[in-house]
């Protein structure tokens, strides 16, 4: 266990600028600069999924276009930036910046040639929340062209001799469909760059739809969502399935004051005048211009939850509705889930990527092959992500409710020391030391116990480190709001 912040990534920062002094390979230079950037995660799921919503809600400005336009089948990245610039990187290895416009806000990018020859497009913007994540929009999977679907599963697999370019995916569903399963497993191949439990996370999108855009919509989709996440195949997959629902959170964080206007006069009217113009989106699109573009924006669900909201006096300006839709959309929870599952182990999915990377480009038995390893092997955040994908996949014997504090402890459910001992943030230190200690001697009883399987005395032994961090980091100066970091 390491005494300070970021030891895992410095060995590896340190290991890959060895390589790259010695050997120059590009895929290393590339891989030591991937370590300094921000984490990589892309937005994946099938054709019309809501995909580009989802990444216009998560940056909080209309960027992507959402139409079937032709960069829609292109591989699209989205990173800070100190301007706002696209460039295009074509097939054939060559590098230009392209001409965009912006139209309602979504960048057209002048591509200059068939979006079959374009490999990737970059996009650069300055946003606060693009420093935290790179946001990599993908063509939908099961697309009725091969081609489009071939970009995403080629992009996202660790494909014969190129690592895996993302270090986390998040999953669109709205429907569990067969090829939603399949892909996911194939996110989750063997070897170190392979998908984990904490690195996917499942989106049942365009939950307002799902629920019928009925004012109680949201609660629906949150059962249908409990409902996969608690399906074995999903569950060893990708165990976090949060509902949201995207349009409205996109709106939510770009809504104009005139689309308020709007909303309020439809308030304004008598009830049943109301109930009548919202009871079919095609009945609200017909009653007038104006309408039909601010169902476009906020969906027949959006429309309905503002107008109920500003009927009933509970919101009366626009930046108060654009906050009541933020919260209602479910984007805030994803947020909060991005970060438990994805920043918080940004370093050690980063780490992971970079060894993947390394294992290809030097020779087995190398100094820089042995060292790689020496660092996997001494690396307790790396075996807890190990230990987590073997929990999830049923491969580590144990009663239930051992395997469930198992997964709890790894951090299964977020690495603050409150997830992993499962206790509110603001339990008492006596407390979190109290339950720090109890799980540290439960855990040494079962690794020491003659009658556990080898497998659990295993799997045991690492819970056990676990739990002495857990109690040291009690004990230690950085105090206890810290988090532990192996």
């Amino acid at each position: 266990m390491s005494g300070h912040q970021g030891t895992l990534l410095d060995q590896v920062r340190g290991l890959l600028e060895r390589a790259v002094n010695e050997t120059g390979n590009p895929r290393l230079v590339a891989a030591r600069a991937r370590v300094d950037e921000p984490l990589r995660v892309a937005i994946a799921g099938r054709v019309k999924a809501g995909k580009s919503t989802l990444l216009n809600a998560l940056v909080g400005e209309e960027l992507a276009p959402t139409d079937a336009g032709e960069c829609t089948k292109i591989v699209t990245w989205y990173a800070d930036g100190p301007g706002y610039a696209v460039t295009a990187y074509g097939s054939d290895g060559s590098v230009e910046s392209r001409p965009f416009t912006r139209r309602h806000g979504a960048i057209e990018i002048s591509l200059g040639r068939p979006a079959e020859e374009v490999e990737k497009l970059e996009v650069r913007l300055p946003s606060g929340r693009l420093r935290r994540h790179t946001l990599i929009d993908t063509p939908g999977i099961a697309s009725l062209s091969a081609d489009v679907s071939l970009r995403t599963m080629a992009f996202l697999d660790a494909e014969g001799e190129r690592a895996a370019q993302t270090d986390a995916v998040l999953y669109l569903l709205r429907h569990m469909h067969g090829s939603d399963v399949r892909f996911l497993e194939s996110f989750h191949a063997d070897g170190v760059s392979e998908g984990t439990p904490v690195n996917a996370v499942g989106v049942l999108s365009r939950a307002d739809e799902i629920g019928g855009c009925r004012l109680d919509a949201m609660t629906a989709a949150g059962r249908i969502a409990d409902r996969y996440a608690a399906d074995e195949r999903l569950r060893r997959l990708c165990p976090v399935i949060v509902p949201v629902a995207g349009l409205l959170g996109a709106a939510g964080a770009t809504l104009r004051e005139d689309e308020f206007r709007v909303l309020g006069q439809v308030a304004a009217l008598p009830m049943d005048d109301v109930i009548e113009l919202l009871l079919t989106a095609d009945r609200f699109a017909d009653s007038g211009e104006a309408r039909r573009r601010l169902l476009g924006r906020l969906g027949l669900f959006g429309v309905r939850v503002s107008v109920r909201l500003i009927k009933d006096g509970a919101i009366g300006d626009a930046p108060g509705l654009a906050a009541a839709l933020t919260e209602e959309s479910g984007i805030g929870r994803l947020r909060e889930v991005l970060t438990a599952q994805f920043a918080g182990r940004a370093e050690v999915l980063k780490a992971r990527s970079a060894l993947a990377v390394l294992d290809e480009c030097v020779a087995p038995g190398s100094g820089a092959a042995v060292e790689a390893e020496r660092i996997r092997a001494g690396a307790h955040e790396l075996t807890e992500l190990r230990l987590l994908r073997l929990v999830r996949a049923g491969r580590v014997p144990g009663k239930d409710d051992q395997l469930a504090e198992m997964d709890r402890l790894i951090g299964g459910s977020g690495i603050d020391t409150y997830s992993r001992l499962g206790l509110d943030p603001t339990a008492a230190d006596g407390e979190v030391a109290e339950q720090a200690r109890a799980a540290l001697s439960k855990w040494q009883r079962i690794a020491e116990h003659p009658l556990s399987a080898r497998d659990l005395k295993t799997a045991a032994r690492a819970v056990t480190r676990t739990c002495e961090g857990l109690l040291a980091l009690r004990t230690s100066r950085d105090g206890p709001r810290a988090d532990p970091t192996w």
